[in-house]
């Protein structure tokens, strides 16, 4: 139970980290190259910036999920 908890907790934590990563990589990438673009209700910078956010915290999360499993068969 508390490797599981460690786990779901690193995950989070790599989950967080990317997100923010995304968050500017977004940002920087609506800024300049696609002003165009509408999610949510806002355009340019600030919908991209969103996504960026959704999918670098979710590929952050699935990361750090399996970086623990892999720790976790290492060690076992």
């Amino acid at each position: 139970m508390r490797t599981f908890l460690f786990q779901a907790l690193v995950s989070l934590v790599f989950g967080f980290v990317f997100g923010i990563i995304g968050l500017f990589v977004g940002a920087w990438f609506g800024g300049n190259f696609a002003t165009e673009v509408v999610f949510n209700g806002v355009r340019g910078y600030e919908a991209t910036s969103q996504i960026g956010l959704i999918l670098f915290a979710l590929v952050g999360l699935v990361m750090g999920w399996k970086f623990m499993e892999k720790r976790k068969k290492k060690t076992h």
